[in-house]
């Protein structure tokens, strides 16, 4: 039997993260020969890559000939990298532009992650033109990123998000699913955040936008440069938490919703809306209503297992 083996190949970095492993099934869903590299917990699955290593990086970019990559894998956790500096600009700036560079030179399309955390949160909702102005050394660093892709290959994209939640193997994936733990155990009363302007995005939206972009690359040249994709919801943490509830017939009165600023941790922007409208104008894009992208996420993890007749009959 001859075996369809599809034409275009996608690489994507950070294939065993939250992000990058919906955008390679989304992407293997849809007639793409993809191939995923991870790092610590790639194998048997993914290609083990050290993203770190120049010559690795080569070889696997020659090797495979991808039409598209995308740039998945980051130290995205604001806090460890204001801990550790050094570790997550080498993977967030170094890696990045050493990518670029190699995605140029076999004329892959690269789609570089990055964050709405290079706005400050003053002025939202911010368009892709818009002055970034970090707060936290994560912001910075996706942004020194963002430099570096472009710097080393001009045709390619950026695509800025906000914070991510989806099919998590583990609840302290997603600073969303996370929350579920204090939901759930309603018998002490939980302190949550309702200072901060969030959008919570589902990764299976970013993993369509990121094929649509790609795929609509592929018919025009011209589709490069920087793009923001966001859900359109709205919600402090305190909110999401309370959706949560909502969504699992949970109670939601021990969550006590906190307005100050917090005063731990790397300082975050109070309301970094994206603007999608450049996105949109392509018609490229997907949103899943929070309620029903958050159930679907979440129910695995539910404590008593008697809700789950109530959610699902």
């Amino acid at each position: 039997e001859d075996v369809d083996i599809p034409s275009r190949r996608v690489l994507i970095t950070g294939a065993t993260g939250l992000l990058g492993r919906a955008v390679f099934k989304e992407f293997n869903e849809n007639n793409w020969n993809a191939v995923g590299c991870g790092y610590r917990r790639a194998q048997p699955r993914f290609e083990q890559i050290n993203l770190l290593d120049s010559t690795a990086v080569h070889d696997i970019i020659h090797d495979f000939q991808p039409h598209v990559i995308v740039h998945c894998a980051a130290e995205r956790r604001p806090d460890v990298v204001e801990s550790q500096p050094d570790a997550a600009s080498q993977l967030n700036v170094a890696a990045s532009g050493n990518l670029a560079k190699e995605a140029a030179g076999v004329g892959a399309f690269l789609i570089y992650i990055s964050t709405d955390y290079v706005f400050d949160g003053t002025s939202p909702p911010y368009k892709e033109t818009d002055v970034p102005n970090p707060l936290n050394l994560y912001g910075k660093t996706k942004l020194e990123g963002e430099k570096a892709v472009l710097e080393n290959n001009e045709d390619a994209a950026v695509l800025r998000i906000p914070v991510l939640y989806g099919e998590v193997e583990r609840l302290e994936e997603s600073a969303v699913t996370v929350m579920f733990d204090k939901v759930q155990f309603s018998n002490k009363s939980a302190n949550m955040d309702h200072w901060q302007q969030r959008f919570p995005t589902n990764v299976k939206d970013v993993a369509a936008v990121c094929r649509q972009l790609a795929e609509k690359r592929m018919l025009d040249p011209s589709v490069k440069g920087t793009f923001h994709w966001s859900g359109n919801e709205q919600m402090t943490k305190y909110e999401m938490a309370c959706a949560i509830a909502d969504a699992f017939n949970l109670p939601s009165s021990h969550l006590r919703p906190i307005t100050d600023c917090p005063v731990v941790g790397a300082l975050r922007p109070r309301n970094a809306q994206l603007d999608c409208s450049k996105l949109e104008m392509l018609g490229i894009g997907q949103r899943t209503p929070f309620r029903a992208g958050i159930r679907e996420s979440l129910w695995p993890f539910l404590v008593d297992k008697r809700w789950r007749q109530t959610v699902f009959h």
